[in-house]
């Protein structure tokens, strides 16, 4: 499935579970306890704070969806195709970037 795809199934079950959207900025709320949650995740399995008995049943890939969700949410009742965006941001990146992270002598 594709972005577009995914906006236009994520726009669906909004009307047919969902009742509406929520406004943006209860959306917006919803995103960044979304990604807190992901970060919680990143931090204690990856990084070096201590992950809790509780925390390691958690599903990354279920919080990076729920993430996904929400953004999707945000772009469709916005009116932003997600799909051009990000094809046009990818596109932008590869020509911007194409050299400069072959030449970070950090990554190396």
């Amino acid at each position: 499935m594709n972005i577009q795809d995914s906006q236009q199934a994520v726009d669906s079950w909004i009307k047919e579970h969902g009742v509406r959207y929520f406004d943006e900025l209860t959306n917006m709320a919803q995103l960044t306890e979304e990604v807190g949650e992901v970060a919680r995740i990143i931090a204690r399995r990856y990084g070096e704070q201590s992950e809790k008995e509780s925390d390691k049943n958690k599903d990354l890939g279920e919080e990076l969806a729920d993430v996904l969700f929400v953004v999707l949410c945000l772009a469709n009742q916005t009116g932003v195709n997600l799909q051009e965006a990000f094809d046009k941001k990818l596109d932008l990146k590869a020509k911007r970037d194409h050299d400069r992270h072959h030449n970070n002598k950090k990554l190396k």
